[in-house]
This record gives C-alpha cells, structure tokens and sequence, in this order.
C-alpha cells in the first residue's frame, strides 16, 4: 500500500444514485469540506492504522453481533467503517419531525385498537389487518397503559433515493436494537477523529442512556423507581446492547429467573436480597414475556408479570402486543393514520408498497418480480425477502410459490437506489449503499429523538443489504449544529 496521502477525487460515484459526500459532479457536498480536508491531511498507511485501530476497540470491548447459521462460528466483530455519514441540521430537522409525527401516530393506532377501534369503524385501516396478525394481543385489549404510551422506545429505518429525499422503511416498535452501536461508534470517532469531530460542530449523543432513564423513571409515579432491563440472556443477538445500557443508565440487568411475581407484585432477587421492580425495560419478545399467557414453554420470561401488568403495578417498556403496529403490511396504513389521528400530512414519505393480499397488485408484482423486493410481512434482519434483480430464475420461481401459497404474508416495494456514502476499503474511498435508524423515546414529557443514529452500510459492492448479518456494517452518524 502506499504511503501517499488519500486521493478523494479518483471517486467511483454509483450512476443515478445520491451520494452522501459528493454531488453527481463529484465535488465534495458543502457540509463535508471540513471534514474532506481532514482525510486530505492523512495518509493511506495513517487511515488504516485508524481502521485497524477502531477494530481492536471493538474487539477489546467485545462489541459483536450473532449470526446463528455459520458454520465458522456465532460471535463476529461488529464491521465498522470510518468514514461518517454526515446530515445537515436541516436535513435533520425535517427527520426529526417526521419521526415524531409517526411515533406520536403510531402510538395513538395502537391504543385506538386496543379500545375504541375508531379508525377500523371509519374504514381507514381494514379489521382483517388485526386478525391477520400474530403480533394483536387480546391481553390488551381494553387495558389502560401508564400515560397511554404504548411506544416508549422505537427505532425509524429510513433510507435515501435517489432524489436526495428520506423515506421510511419500515417501522420497529417492538425491542429495536442497534443503539449500542451507534453509541461506540462515536465514542470511536472521539478517538480517531477528535478535532474533526470538534470543529465540525457535531450534535452530542452520548447522553442517549440518560434521556432514556429520564423517560423510564417518569412513566413511574414513585420518586425513585427501581427498573431493571430484562434480557433473555448470554446467546440472544444483542446481549452486548443490553449489558451496555444498564450499564450506561445504572440499573440491574436481570434474566427471567431474577424475577418473581407475589402478589401481583414483581420482585427482583439478587445477592442484596428482595426488591420490588416497578419499570422493566424488556428486551424479551412477547411470545416469551409470561409463560402463563402466551408461550407455555418459554423459560426467559416471568410467570404472572402480565398479572402485575394488568394489575398496574409495574410498567413494560415497551408495552406488549405493539408488534402488529410495525408490521410491514400495518406499515402501508401509516400515512392514513397521520392524516386520521393528527390532520396533517406526513412530513416523511412511506415507499411505495404493494399489498400481495389485493388481487390486482399481487398479479402486476408477479409480473415485474424482477424489479421488487418481496418481503414477508413478518420478516425482520434482511432475511426471507427476494430482491429481483438478483435473484435466479429458480429463487424467483420458488419465492412465487411462496407467495401464492399465502399472498397476505407479504408486501412487494420497487427496487430503489439507496444512498452511497464513502466507505475506506482496501486503502480508498469507494461508495457503498447505507440505510438510516435514528431512535426515538416518547414519555410523559413527550418524543425525544435522539440526534443521530445508527448509519448501516452494506460492505459487500452493490449490495443493498446492510443488515449485519448477511454481510453489513456500520459508520457513526454525525448530525450537524446549525
């Protein structure tokens, strides 16, 4: 490798695709120059000291990520790019707005459907979308949830086409995960580029784990709550997440078996002995959360806690049976629901999505396969979809089998052109395509989003996966001041 400085100009911008950095004349984006004139400085030999630098971090710090079907092992090195991704202060006043505007919406459907069922009687949303869905939990129906938020924590997946605009992806309003990495990916920017970091005047983030406890101790009506973060323990995928945010918020990180229910009344047992908990911050699935209500064989959640729950006598964060408010055909309802619960129009666009459940739209989806991404409905981490342009005529011919054995299980967007941004790869800059999950938290006091996120980027060239598990990685975000 040479020992040259970085040439930035020798730049292979994708065709027809908004880059990040550079414009479609490939010159640097006003709001990289400072940054640009940073990497100009250094040499190929002193970036990738950075890369190798930043990699030891994660590995002294154990920062990794499960991939359950390699045969090589489970436990990876979470990918991390060096280059940020970098957004305007007015570019991020709109995502701001737009986040908050769904959340706040999203919120307001799920309790309309677990009580009054307005906007089913209205015809906006179809009664089928509940039945349909595995996620609709009858344990909630007509219960009264503290402040009557459903959706404390939710992570916004947004990607931008090709017309420079950010369009939601989907919605996660279960347990979103990824916080943790975008946390370490900043605390990594500190130490390879602090006087960039600095001098570009880059919103803080750090302060996500006390925003968080903030929110979790007012949804409490005692002064000092106790709350515990519930995990399912050492194997699932994010258990480094977990450990990192009690830690960060300075709270006990319990498993199933740390707690019992008497009484109606959760209790913690630890080496200080018993202790009422009055917040759980869980990161269970519903299926496992009581064994006693939904699944019997489940050893990683609480016997009784929906009891307590229904009692009023601890809060789940986030609220049970939220799932089939993000799911991927609920998600196509979710300008309608802006429009029917706030008056106002969506600040940020859905993509366009067919439902396979329509007749029509099924046959024109199976007809231009070779342009979509096919998704189930269900599906989550990038895996089950198809993406037609890559697949071969028997992937497609299986996947239409699929399809037509259960239209309703899946929905259908056109290919799009994700954004590129300027990865350091094999000692230059080379595009690859990047996806975008601010996170948002909605308490007593309101939706805070964090000024941020977690930029995904798929490592592989032409790849439009970024999930980590089939090959992505991530670079830290960095949100300008005004």
């Amino acid at each position: 490798m040479s020992n040259g400085k970085l040439n930035i100009n020798s730049y292979n911008h994708y065709p027809e695709t908004w880059d990040e950095m550079y414009d479609d004349n490939v010159d640097i984006r006003s709001h990289y120059l400072k940054f640009a004139e940073v990497i100009k400085s250094l040499s190929q030999d002193d970036l990738t000291k950075k890369v190798d630098f930043s990699s030891q971090l994660f590995l002294n710090q154990g920062i990794t990520f499960t991939v359950y079907n390699n045969s090589k092992g489970t436990e990876k090195i979470f990918p991390y790019d060096i280059i940020p991704r970098i957004i305007t202060a007015k570019e991020w006043h709109k995502v701001e707005s737009g986040i908050k505007q769904r959340i706040k919406a999203l919120n307001l459907f799920i309790k309309d459907t677990y009580s009054n069922q307005f906007i089913y009687k209205d015809g906006i949303v179809p009664f089928e979308q509940i039945l349909s869905s595995n996620d609709y939990s009858l344990q909630m129906y007509q219960l009264k949830v503290p402040n009557d938020i459903y959706t404390h924590i939710a992570g916004v997946d947004l990607i931008r086409n090709n017309d420079g605009e950010f369009y939601v992806l989907e919605d996660n309003l279960r347990t979103p995960s990824g916080v943790s990495y975008m946390i370490e990916n900043r605390e990594i920017s500190k130490r390879i580029f602090p006087a960039a970091l600095s001098s570009s005047r880059v919103m803080p983030i750090t302060n996500y784990a006390q925003m968080l406890s903030n929110k979790l101790k007012g949804l409490s009506d005692k002064n000092n709550p106790n709350i515990v973060l519930l995990t399912p323990g050492i194997y699932n995928s994010a258990y480094y997440e977990h450990t990192t945010l009690a830690r960060l918020m300075g709270v006990e990180l319990v498993e199933g078996q740390d707690l019992f229910v008497d009484n109606n009344i959760v209790f913690m047992k630890n080496a200080g002995g018993i202790k009422k908990v009055d917040v759980i911050y869980r990161r269970v699935d519903d299926d496992f959360l009581d064994p006693l209500v939904f699944n019997s064989t489940s050893k990683l959640g609480v016997s009784s806690i929906m009891s307590a729950y229904r009692s009023g006598n601890v809060v789940i964060v986030n609220a049970p049976g939220t799932g089939f408010a993000d799911d991927k055909a609920t998600y196509t309802y979710v300008p309608d629901m802006i429009k029917y619960y706030l008056n106002e129009e969506p600040i940020l666009k859905n993509i366009q999505t067919h439902k396979l459940s329509d007749k029509s739209e099924l046959e024109y989806v199976l007809k231009n396969i070779d342009s979509m991404v096919v998704k189930k409905t269900d599906g989550s981490g990038g895996y089950g979809m198809l993406i037609g342009n890559a697949a071969s005529e028997k992937e497609i011919d299986d996947y239409k089998k699929k399809i037509l054995a259960n239209p309703k299980g899946f929905i259908a967007q056109p290919t799009l052109n994700l954004s590129t941004a300027p990865c350091f790869i094999d000692g230059k800059l080379a595009p690859r395509c990047v996806d975008f999950r601010p996170f948002a938290l909605m308490g007593a006091d309101g939706i805070d989003v964090c000024p941020g996120g977690l930029s995904r980027v798929a490592l592989k060239e032409g790849s439009l996966v970024v999930n980590s598990s089939q090959g992505g990685g991530s670079k830290d975000t960095w949100v300008l001041k005004k």
